[in-house]
């Protein structure tokens, strides 16, 4: 175990020794993070298929003609769910948001119904910029379904007229209250009577729906961001520093791989060979430095993070479980990525090719939900995409650990595969 810690501190020492390695372990990640930070939360151009939930607890004639409008819109990409299910995948970034018809949505037509009665849209709080747009194409579906109940055969009226005998007959609702909803459900009735006699077959905008009405005002959707209590990033920093803790892995992952690569050439590996140390000593304490090396990097950048720009930790224990498995994992790739070439020049350009490629696809480049479709799909193949998503969870997201629990195995799997191929390569390697 002597010879295994003499080889770490030795590649410690030969790494502080070099600037520009610290550069791109340190440095780089918190310019990166600034950057998009300071520029984030905007968004342009085509916008990719948004995965959400359709959750429809209310079983009413015009829940069930909202989700189906919802499942047909070609900018929408859904899935049944029930309503902890759908807030649970949210959380865990696998889907952008949910929209959830909650009981009382047919009787009110989604009109002046209470928070708990009215639609629900759940929102990922990374998402802000699909935020509104969702809500868009929730009140036209809405405006859409109406419009339809209230055409032949459509049922609306009847479902108006209902409404209004069982306000009437409630005595648990006070007098005052009762005569402001009966007018409510007349002028609603009046309303989309009357916008059902003007369209003659043509659909109509949210503009005009939420604009009039005698004062009705728009539908009552309730949006909601999905995190825990107290959770949910403040800032956009709280998601940036996170993603740069890819850059700093991949810096680290990167540096070392080049200096094993380095260490063949010149014959030092083979020189530490012949002396009184094993090759497993040799490996491992270049796996141990790598990896003490991985936790310092993300440690310093996550804490320049909660220091200079107020990024809040809201798991500090899971925190530490992602930052070693996201170490774990790149310490292996290292092993792996080493043994790519023979040459440092070989070995730094395959390995920077696979590391650009895995950072972005895996959300350390570009947001996860600004990829085509297709891409999202790839993402899942993409070891930075844990651990981006493990940090996340423990900083903001409010993940527990059977929610971090599959991320950190597949880092932990990761890691395994890439030193099992690495080691192997180079039990074999006769230079």
């Amino acid at each position: 175990m002597r010879a295994v810690w003499a080889m770490a501190a030795k590649d410690l020492r030969l790494l502080i020794r070099d600037k520009a390695d610290l550069f791109w372990i340190l440095g780089f990640p918190i310019v990166l993070a600034f950057f998009f930070g300071s520029i984030g939360g905007g968004g342009g151009g085509r916008r990719a298929v948004m995965p959400v939930a359709i959750v429809d607890e209310d079983r009413s004639v015009l829940s069930r003609s909202i989700a189906e409008r919802l499942r047909g819109s070609e900018a929408l990409k859904t899935r049944e769910a029930s309503y902890d299910s759908a807030r649970l995948l949210v959380r865990r970034g696998d889907l952008v948001g949910y929209v959830a018809l909650r009981p009382g949505t047919g009787e009110t037509f989604g009109f002046g119904a209470d928070s708990a009665k009215g639609v629900e849209i759940g929102i990922d709080p990374r998402r802000q910029a699909e935020r509104e747009y969702l809500r868009g194409l929730v009140t036209a579906a809405l405006f859409q379904s109406m419009q339809g109940s209230f055409q032949e055969g459509g049922g609306g009226r009847d479902q108006i007229r209902a409404s209004l005998d069982r306000l009437r007959g409630d005595p648990g609702v006070s007098a005052e209250s009762k005569a402001t909803r009966e007018r409510f459900l007349l002028s609603l009735e009046s309303f989309l009577g009357a916008l059902d006699s003007a369209q003659t077959g043509g659909g109509f905008g949210t503009e005009a729906g939420a604009g009039s009405g005698g004062g009705m005002g728009g539908p009552n959707l309730r949006v909601v961001e999905v995190a825990e209590e107290d959770s949910g990033p403040r800032s956009t920093f709280e998601v940036t520093f996170p993603s740069s803790i890819a850059w700093a892995l991949i810096g680290v992952c990167m540096s070392f791989a080049t200096s094993l690569v380095q260490e063949r050439l010149t014959g030092t590996f083979l020189r530490l060979r012949l002396a009184p140390v094993g090759r497993a000593s040799i490996l491992a304490g270049k796996g141990v430095a790598c990896f003490l090396t991985a936790i310092a990097a993300v440690t310093i950048v996550l804490a320049i993070g909660m220091a200079g720009f107020g990024v809040r930790i809201s798991n500090p224990p899971l925190l530490a479980a992602a930052v070693a498995a996201s170490s774990f994992c790149f310490t292996g790739l290292m092993l792996c990525v080493s043994v790519l070439g023979r040459t440092p020049a070989s070995v730094s350009g395959a390995g920077w090719a696979i590391m650009l490629l895995l950072s972005m696809t895996g959300g350390g480049m570009v947001p996860l939900i600004a990829m085509p479709e297709w891409m999202q799909a790839v993402s899942d193949f993409s070891l930075v995409k844990y651990a981006v998503i493990s940090v996340e969870g423990a900083v903001w997201r409010g993940f527990g650990w059977s929610e971090a629990a599959p991320a950190l195995g597949v880092l932990i799997g990761g890691g395994l595969l890439g030193a099992a191929i690495g080691i192997r390569v180079l039990r074999t390697d006769r230079s």
